[in-house]
């Protein structure tokens, strides 16, 4: 399944890095980005963070509310929060149920061996539960500015 901007974002529940259950249902009237993103700590996944980071009080200002989504564990995603100083929630998806629904998890190639991972893509869900934008070339060290200048 393929998505398109303007269509509606498959609903979804998931717990955050603490346990507390979050759906996109809740944040109706919120823009929502939400990040897919490979491993915790790596250091392309960890400029990204910190980009979003770093700009967090203008996104908050901007309405949005981050949501990061990775198949690693509650372990590590509070060490990777911990370590970086991350004031927006991450979410389990150890089953790649979310990244399945969204299409990011994928059939990837490097070194010449293939395996199952996730493809770094950015949705902006708008406050109707629209998706308003999809960056599928994220410039980890610029993701910020890529959201806004859309």
């Amino acid at each position: 399944m393929s998505l398109a901007i303007g269509d509606k974002a498959p609903l979804f529940t998931c717990q955050t890095q603490t346990g507390e259950e979050i759906s996109l249902t809740s944040l109706k009237g919120k823009k929502v980005i939400l990040y897919f993103y490979p491993k915790d700590s790596t250091p392309g996944c960890t400029a990204q963070a910190c980009n979003l980071r770093d700009n967090f009080e203008t996104i908050t200002n901007s309405n949005y509310v981050v949501l990061g989504v990775s198949s690693c564990s509650a372990k590590r995603h509070n060490n990777f929060i911990e370590k970086n100083s991350l004031p927006f929630d991450l979410l389990m998806d150890e089953t790649q149920e979310l990244q399945n629904s969204y299409g990011v998890w994928q059939l990837k190639k490097t070194f010449g061996k293939e395996y199952m991972g996730t493809v770094r893509t950015t949705f902006i869900i708008d406050e109707q539960g629209l998706i308003e934008q999809i960056i599928n070339k994220v410039k980890t060290k610029e993701h910020w500015q890529q959201i806004a200048d859309q």
